[in-house]
């Protein structure tokens, strides 16, 4: 039986952009390769409507973090950008410490834009750099080159960003172990802070699905993965959830708050978000039409669906994002978050024990098999 949720979850908001100069053939986010006419202006309006739309969400919560994401958010202009987060602020309350994130592509970058990004708010920089070789780069359809990304990355610490996360993929078309490993070294010679690497994975509804490339053997992926988490670990960066790296503790506060279920407003095409209210309909989803056209079109940024999380579907929305980080979860979180009693976890959670997956104490949190054999332990909960 779920209860009432008190104190409400801790609230973020991702803000989609959802063009791209070139849609990449492993891709399948919502993302919609540019002409030259892109309704920046437009866009922006229908945004800052959406977000006065959605502020009866907020129910008097800051803010912790805010996230743009795409398709490519560094296509559009500092000013932009600086009328999107000046709207918010002056909106919602901002905590302190608030995480401004901008995903940002090699191929988008201008010193003075970056320099100005800083001084509208942004105080974290994701740049996708995917991989430093050309020819891996190519094979991915990427519009920079290896050294576009080393620019990259220097014109992000020369314009202020004290807080960058570099997004590197491995298990690429052809890619040997030794490529790989190399891609990773280049990214912490940089030193950043944060470091998202994963593994590439075929999605449908890509090009990539129709027509397949030539991945690495299992034996290969085995050689990259062990060989990434020595390096890795040797460099000071601890990993906390599946494919996340950070050194000195410089966690993503935005990506953290999804996998511990918090509440996030979701803006733009396609974008969607999760809210806990204080009443019924308890917690809910919200979801976007997906195409900035016919987002563009709605002209208040409404809904297409907004639909409550059913109470047999919490645990496994709980669990799919808690057991993702190397902590696991406790008991107090799983009830804040969800409202249901901890005795409902118990026949999965011995389930799941006796396979070898999970460990308990104060913390419910993955082995070592269990982080490798994910969805096998996800399952345990379903």
């Amino acid at each position: 039986m779920r209860q009432p949720i008190s104190p409400l979850p801790p609230l973020s908001l991702y803000i989609h952009i959802p063009w791209c100069i070139k849609k990449c053939p492993y891709c399948d986010f919502n993302s919609h390769a540019t002409q030259d006419n892109t309704p920046e202006r437009a866009y922006v309006d229908a945004l800052l409507m959406e977000l006065s739309n959605s502020l009866a969400y907020v129910q008097s919560r800051p803010l912790q973090s805010i996230f743009f994401g795409g398709g490519t958010p560094s296509l559009f202009s500092a000013h932009s950008i600086d009328q999107i987060v000046g709207a918010i602020s002056r909106s919602i309350l901002l905590t302190d410490e608030c995480e401004i994130t901008l995903e940002a592509n090699p191929g988008t970058f201008e010193q003075q834009k970056f320099l100005d990004y800083r001084r509208a708010g942004i105080n974290r920089l994701s740049i996708g750099v995917q991989s430093f070789n050309d020819a891996q780069l190519t094979a991915l359809g990427r519009i920079h080159t290896g050294m576009d990304a080393r620019n990259a990355i220097a014109m992000a610490r020369q314009s202020g960003f004290d807080n960058i996360n570099i997004d590197l993929m491995h298990g690429l078309p052809g890619q040997k172990p030794e490529s790989a490993l190399d891609d990773l070294e280049i990214a912490l010679g940089f030193k950043p802070e944060h470091i998202s690497w994963y593994q590439l994975t075929i999605e449908n509804n890509t090009e990539f699905y129709k027509t397949p490339p030539q991945l690495p053997d299992e034996d290969q992926l085995w050689s990259i993965f062990q060989g990434g988490q020595q390096l890795l670990s040797a460099a000071g960066y601890q990993q906390y959830e599946v494919s996340a790296y950070a050194k000195d503790r410089q966690l993503s506060r935005h990506n953290l708050n999804y996998w511990e279920f918090g509440d996030y407003l979701g803006i733009g095409a396609g974008a969607h978000g999760k809210v806990t209210l204080k009443g019924d309909p308890g917690i809910i989803r919200t979801q976007n039409t997906r195409h900035p056209t016919d987002y563009l079109q709605a002209k208040t940024g409404q809904k297409t669906k907004v639909t409550k999380i059913a109470e047999y579907e919490l645990i496994g929305e709980f669990v799919m994002n808690a057991l993702r980080l190397n902590n696991g979860f406790n008991k107090r979180l799983f009830e804040q978050r969800t409202g249901l009693g901890f005795e409902q976890l118990r026949g999965a959670i011995d389930l799941a024990k006796k396979k070898g997956l999970l460990e308990t104490g104060e913390q419910i949190k993955p082995t070592t098999k269990g982080r490798l054999f994910l969805n096998d332990l996800v399952s345990c909960f379903l």
